[in-house]
């Protein structure tokens, strides 16, 4: 019983009140994305769920979009910024996915 009702409670009443309490934090970064690498803030991936489900995964960017001429696929090392590379040495790029636990 718990499997199916008291990890789900668990998991929304967790991610809401994280949401909520990391808002401050999650606009700022939002902010500092936007004006270090541009827009979009949130990087956006199709992935496959619990049972093949597809979900988009939610993140915020850690890379600057490709130049012209330039191969997005081999050139990931000179696309991630120092800032970017914090962000995910913090794990702070990983917080929008609180937004997915909540969503199921």
């Amino acid at each position: 019983m718990y499997k199916l009702f008291g990890k789900r409670l668990l998991d929304v009443v967790l991610s809401a009140f994280l949401l909520v309490a990391l808002s401050p934090m999650l606009a700022v970064l939002a902010v500092f994305v936007r004006l270090r690498l541009g827009s979009p803030v949130l990087f956006r991936q199709a992935r496959p769920g619990l049972g093949g489900r597809a979900f988009t995964l939610y993140k915020f960017r850690t890379m600057l979009d490709p130049r012209d001429g330039e191969d997005a696929l081999a050139s990931d090392a000179r696309r991630l910024t120092s800032f970017g590379a914090w962000l995910r040495s913090t794990s702070f790029d990983e917080l929008p996915e609180l937004a997915n636990v909540l969503r199921g």
